[in-house]
């Protein structure tokens, strides 16, 4: 039995708040022609992140997926670097270079996103390896993954080696139910996607996505069973994806209005005082004051991108190829 504090509730609260803000200010610089590259919004699914997050050491490791910036954000990513380097700053986390979709922060573990569908799993289950073989500690790695990431072939080999070593890493799968402009059914036998789990004798468990503390419970246990040496744990989290695949996506696949319902009848931040366990309670003045810090601290952000200068063309090729 998990027990919280209320100074626990209101940090996830406060996680998932500036995950959100991050994501609206960075969907509206990049629709206005501010932001380089593309990007793809974690809006509505960043319960997820906070609580898998939540759970986790700042020593252990994540990877993430080309929808990154919630999971980066979680696991205590400083958000004026993160803006600086979506914005093609040389004071980025990644001095510029690696923008949205490769984004990464090694000092907080976050091994970095990936644009390539499904390139996460074995850059995770590597990291578990080590820390089982090679570095001989306890550090958990956890691999973010969604639906259609999980009919890559990467998944079975890292699921295969990863339970046939008892490796030390969690695979997160946010089910959101679209695979680019694919809706899940179309290209997926199984009913649940952790189905997949039992052909590998692993242990999985399915939760609501969108209520922090039902993932970060799951995560508990996860994250404890991989300490333990016991190996890996699949942990479904079913929610949906809000926002089209990437910012400016017409979405001719869906019907917009039927996206907005669903995104009104699950939002994380509107359900979290429905969500609170037993003897914690928020009043909504409480909540919008979180709000407002979280959005004066991304503008600040913004603000501090803005300020920060381009690389120079001479380091083309720094920190990019090994000497």
């Amino acid at each position: 039995m998990v027990t919280y504090t209320k100074e626990q509730a209101r940090k996830f609260y406060e996680t998932m708040a500036t995950i959100r803000s991050f994501e609206e200010s960075v969907k509206k610089d990049f629709l206005a022609g501010e932001i380089p590259g593309f990007v793809h919004l974690y809006i509505g699914e960043e319960a997820i992140a906070t609580g898998i997050c939540g759970a986790l050491r700042d020593t252990d490791l994540i990877e993430s997926t080309h929808r990154g910036h919630g999971h980066c954000i979680a696991k205590g990513a400083d958000v004026f670097k993160m803006m600086a380097e979506i914005f093609g700053k040389k004071d980025g986390l990644c001095h510029g270079k690696g923008g949205s979709m490769h984004i990464a922060d090694f000092s907080v573990g976050m091994l970095g996103a990936n644009g390539v569908v499904g390139g996460g799993y074995n850059l995770a289950t590597g990291a578990a390896l080590a820390s089982k073989m090679v570095l001989k500690n306890d550090t958990v790695s956890v691999v973010f993954f969604g639906d259609g990431a999980s009919n890559r072939g990467t998944f079975h080999e890292a699921a295969n080696v990863a339970a046939a070593w008892k490796l030390p890493v969690i695979f997160v799968n946010e089910m959101n139910c679209w695979a680019s402009t694919t809706p899940y059914r179309t290209t997926t036998a199984v009913e649940n996607i952790s189905d997949r789990a039992k052909g590998y004798a692993m242990p999985s468990v399915i939760v609501n996505g969108q209520n922090v503390f039902e993932v970060y419970e799951a995560a508990v246990e996860a994250v404890e069973r991989a300490r333990r040496g016991e190996g890996p744990t699949f942990i479904e989290c079913k929610t949906y994806r809000i926002e089209g695949h990437f910012v400016g996506d017409p979405e001719l696949y869906r019907k917009k209005e039927e996206t907005q319902q669903i995104f009104r009848d699950t939002d994380p931040l509107t359900m979290f005082p429905e969500y609170l366990p037993e003897g914690l309670s928020f009043e909504q003045a409480e909540l919008d004051e979180i709000r407002a810090a979280c959005k004066q601290k991304i503008a600040d952000a913004k603000a501090f991108a803005l300020s920060c200068e381009y690389p120079d063309p001479s380091e083309f090729e720094t920190d990019v190829y090994a000497d």
